[in-house]
């Protein structure tokens, strides 16, 4: 019997969608933050989005949190919770079992399903938010059982550190 793994095929495989300039850009900077870390991010943050950070602000704390549920209405946060319900209820509709099936031969059929031990979501935010991203990325997660979701966002525009309030109330509401 043969046991094909997700393992044997290169997640290091390059895939390229722009020009080869933008295409060596990203990769200069996906190797930049391999090497360094968290300062290439804070880097590449003030480069790009003109906001100065600190690692220590990488991370959400429980007082923005609390102060983004200050900023928006009740009524967004029933919407939320009630989408965030319903994709929930459509995802668990959706989930499969491991199976194994012994055939007169002796040969084993069969698939065992297994979640990604981390997914990483990308929020888009900047000058538009999507709070909706928030839970149809993390919420499909959860359901498929991946013990570690990293969401991401931009910085507010305008060179201001901080998240859009809804979006930090999505993340909350959907488990972040």
């Amino acid at each position: 019997m043969k046991i094909v793994s997700a393992r044997d095929f290169s997640l290091q495989r390059e895939v390229d969608y722009g020009t080869p300039e933008q295409n060596e850009a990203a990769r200069a900077i996906i190797r930049s933050v391999r090497q360094e870390g968290d300062a290439a991010v804070l880097r590449y943050t003030e480069s790009f989005d003109g906001v100065s950070l600190t690692a220590e602000q990488l991370r959400v704390t429980d007082e923005e949190l609390k102060s983004a549920y200050d900023k928006v209405e009740p009524s967004f946060i029933q919407a939320i919770q009630e989408a965030a319900e319903n994709i929930r209820a459509f995802h668990m509709k959706q989930k499969r079992n491991s199976w194994m099936d012994w055939q007169p031969d002796g040969s084993l059929l069969g698939q065992i399903i297994r979640p990604l031990q981390r997914v990483g979501v990308y929020v888009p935010g900047g000058k538009a938010a999507y709070p909706s991203s928030v839970l149809m990325n993390v919420i499909p997660a959860q359901v498929a059982g991946v013990p570690e979701i990293v969401m991401v966002t931009p910085p507010a525009t305008g060179g201001k550190a901080g998240i859009d309030p809804y979006t930090l109330v999505a993340a909350a509401e959907a488990g972040g």
